[in-house]
């Protein structure tokens, strides 16, 4: 079957961290703006900011107890047996087969703002090829090149910042602040959401870190305050330059159309588009959006594998290739499932479904901490969540309060994402005999 190699210290893992996460400042949360508008937004990204430091101080506690590359299939599974653990194991999927898809249309349409010749699709559809393929190269290959990325992309928001920050101001906005009064604030949560989502993803490499316990918490605790500055930037950044409807609208006159290159319609209100330095940022952006690709197609390969592993995915899934030390087929069967949701073409609906399964997985992950502590006291935990029981605790509220919110506010989406849940589930129950339903016990 073959093993993953042990590459990693902390200053790549917070690069992966960073990088997963960083494409969530160059587009997506922009969508929340029209729902939420910028004191929405503002509120609804200050609860999410709280919600992911709590989340991530317990996760970095579970991944640290057990280093394994299935992230939350694992530690739900341990801690509520194998039935709630595939539902955990299938939410994780969804979350990081479907993020790439929307990422990838953002992709395209930073090319497309830069080079309107070339089709987003286009730009989308190679943007999956390529990367699929240099992660099927190898691990310390792909790592080292997610590192350079992130860098760039980390340079490029504080650049932007130096450009558009000057030129903030409080009057812009706050133009038009409540376009659907504070609930909108509740509609605006999944958008938020997108300026930290993936983080979690520096569990499911747990196995290729060369000192786990010691690592990940500090490539954790780097990357999450790496993100709370990166975030601030963007949001004051981008609204205070002309108010928030430029940063939606390509054409403000037309709501029907919004955009998946909020930065550039942003830098486009200071500079023009024709200049130089508004392609190279441009340009540059672009980088920010092929890190959290890059780096998102790696997490969800070794999701995969670990369903492979355990024979709840068909074996193939779980084998490594002797040669490049990397899942092949698990990153095969991505790009599969990637391209049929790019498709689609529905950037909105993408996002929705894709948060729905990241806080189904923080719900699990966060009531692991708790039942793992009750149940598993003997476990080995070199790092412990601080203040324990409090700083779970307001995770899991929040957490359930931004489920609530997104059930509200999307039902529809809400249904299909529990049908997703229910069939597999099924399938579960159907396919997979007890003998091989596993709970990782010592």
């Amino acid at each position: 079957m073959g093993q993953l190699q042990k590459t990693l210290g902390p200053l790549m893992i917070w690069g992966l961290g960073v990088g997963y996460v960083i494409s969530g400042a160059y587009f997506g949360w922009n969508l929340g703006l029209p729902v939420g508008g910028p004191y929405g937004m503002l509120l609804a990204t200050a609860l999410v900011t709280v919600l992911y430091v709590t989340f991530v101080l317990g996760y970095a506690e579970l991944a640290c107890a057990l280093p394994r590359a299935g992230g939350v299939f694992v530690y739900t599974s341990r801690a509520f047996g194998p039935h709630l653990g595939v539902l955990a194991g299938v939410a994780q999927l969804i979350e990081y087969t479907l993020a790439p898809a929307g990422i990838a249309f953002a992709i395209g349409s930073y090319i497309n703002q830069a080079h309107p010749g070339i089709p987003v699709m286009a730009g989308a559809l190679v943007a999956y090829l390529v990367f699929t393929a240099v992660n099927m190269v190898g691990v310390k290959l792909s790592v080292s090149f997610e590192f350079v990325l992130t860098v760039i992309a980390v340079i490029e928001l504080l650049v932007f910042g130096f450009v558009v920050l000057p030129n903030f101001s409080w009057e812009a906005f706050s133009r038009n602040p409540l376009p659907a009064g504070w609930g909108g604030a509740f509609a605006a949560i999944p958008f938020a959401m997108w300026f930290y989502l993936a983080i979690e993803g520096v569990a499911n490499i747990a196995e290729e870190a060369r000192d786990p316990q010691k690592d990940l918490p500090r490539g954790f605790s780097w990357t999450m305050i790496t993100l709370v500055i990166l975030t601030a930037i963007t949001l004051f950044g981008a609204v205070g330059v002309g108010g928030w409807e430029p940063v939606v609208y390509p054409d403000v006159t037309d709501p029907t159309v919004t955009s998946d290159s909020p930065l550039p319609l942003a830098i486009a209100q200071i500079v023009d588009r024709e200049s130089p330095y508004f392609l190279a940022l441009t340009g540059i952006g672009l980088v920010g959006l092929v890190a959290s690709f890059h780096g998102i197609i790696i997490v969800a390969s070794r999701s995969l594998l670990e369903l492979g592993r355990v024979h709840y995915a068909p074996k193939a899934l779980g084998h490594i290739n002797s040669k490049t030390h990397t899942p092949v087929n698990a990153l095969v069967v991505n790009l599969v499932i990637g391209l049929v949701a790019l498709a689609s073409g529905r950037t909105t609906d993408i996002i929705l479904l894709t948060v729905f399964g990241a806080l189904t997985l923080y719900a699990f992950s966060t009531a692991s901490v708790f039942a793992l502590r009750k149940h598993a006291p003997h476990l080995e935990r070199p790092f412990k969540t601080p203040l324990y029981p409090f700083v779970p605790a307001v995770a899991l509220v929040l957490i359930l309060v931004a489920m609530a919110a997104m059930i509200y506010n999307s039902p529809l989406h809400a249904a299909i994402y529990a049908g997703i849940l229910l069939v597999a589930w099924l399938a579960f129950i159907a396919f997979v005999p007890k003998t091989r339903r596993t709970t990782f016990e010592d």
